[in-house]
């Protein structure tokens, strides 16, 4: 009963706030004001103390500009998370565009919609988020590609910092800077999850949304660890393979750290 009565208050506060921002980001979005970039981040703020989201960030987002954040990807939490630390847009799959809810926020934030099978379209992408990036917006990239079941880093795909070579020649000095985040739930009302309870909040493709959302608005509270690592150069001569596997592994690092509770060399 306790638990239904918390679930009804945080979806009414979630829909009244929503009535209120959500109306003048579209119009933000309509005229493409600058205020766009900035409302997301209270909405999101919002929502994450809803559903019990703490949040513990560890360092801090990189200065320098282009900025793109290389991270890892284990649910759709990760949107809210991120969002509600910085004014951040995302490179998401076409797929996503289509899903319930998460597709229409996806658009509310002005996402990328990146058609990997289509190269004509992607390259147009690719140009849209080098131009946003040269104009100082953040964008955030999940290299993998997929979610995972938030235990581990799944292989990261070189192929997807593309848009930061693209960003080179719009680039003010010549370097986009590639921050790598790791993003990890660590504890459900204050007990560490360890593998077999981080499901709770990881959501890998195979698992049915409906019933996700169901069980993360049933935890109450979920602490979430976001560490943000040293910044990557990407300049013109700079070996794409040799970033992707540099960002990977501070990713795979930083991720082990703060799910072991230790840190690790």
């Amino acid at each position: 009963m306790v638990t239904w009565l918390r679930v009804g208050c945080a979806l009414v506060v979630i829909c009244a706030v929503s009535l209120v921002l959500l109306p003048l980001q579209i119009v933000c979005l309509r005229f493409d004001w600058k205020l766009r970039r900035y409302l997301p981040r209270y909405w999101h703020r919002i929502v994450c103390y809803c559903l019990g989201i703490r949040i513990n960030v560890v360092g801090k987002v990189e200065d320098r500009r282009p900025l793109m954040l290389a991270v890892n990807h284990a649910s759709w939490l990760d949107i809210l998370v991120l969002s509600s630390i910085a004014d951040v847009a995302f490179i998401a799959k076409a797929e996503v565009r289509d899903w319930p809810i998460f597709g229409l926020l996806a658009e509310w934030q002005k996402s990328v919609f990146v058609v990997r099978e289509q190269k004509r379209k992607t390259g147009d992408q690719v140009n849209e988020i080098a131009e946003r990036m040269a104009d100082g917006e953040i964008m955030v990239l999940f290299p993998e590609g997929t979610t995972s079941d938030g235990n581990r880093l799944l292989e990261v795909k070189s192929s997807l910092f593309g848009a930061a070579a693209a960003a080179l020649p719009k680039a003010p000095d010549a370097v986009v800077h590639v921050q790598p985040v790791a993003v990890a739930y660590t504890r459900v009302h204050g007990i560490a999850m360890g593998r077999y309870y981080r499901p709770l909040a990881a959501w890998p493709g195979d698992i049915e949304l409906m019933p996700h959302l169901k069980g993360i608005f049933g935890c109450g509270a979920i602490d979430v660890d976001v560490c943000f690592g040293e910044a990557v150069d990407y300049r013109a001569d700079t070996n794409r393979k040799e970033v992707s596997a540099t960002v990977a592994r501070r990713i795979r690092t930083m991720l082990a750290s703060r799910l072991l509770g230790r840190e690790i060399a």
